[in-house]
């Protein structure tokens, strides 16, 4: 049970990175980012990767609970993408600017 309520809690945080990644495209600009925020919710994924790969209960059913690691590296990738995002549209601002 407590894999499932894991995984809801995953797939909720999950359920508004592909929004804000879209946002973060169109907007063209890193303003109202905050660079700590997003490195922070980075390292907070891979703290839970790696737990979940230091946990031998975990690893002993993995092939049954492979979901939930896959959630993980879902949100890590997407929280990257927005990442590398707000370094486009910082370089984007700096540039209008100039």
């Amino acid at each position: 049970m407590s894999e499932i309520l894991e995984m809801v809690m995953i797939v909720s945080f999950g359920a508004s990175w592909p929004m804000n990644v879209m946002k973060s495209y169109r907007a063209r600009t890193a303003k109202g980012k905050s660079l700590a925020f997003l490195c922070l919710i980075l390292f907070g994924y891979v703290a839970g990767i790696i737990s979940k790969f230091t946990n031998p209960v975990y690893m002993a059913e993995f092939s049954q609970k492979w979901y939930v690691l896959f959630f993980y590296f879902l949100n890590f990738f997407m929280v990257a993408a927005d990442l590398a995002l707000y370094f486009r549209n910082k370089r984007l601002d700096k540039k209008n600017i100039a």
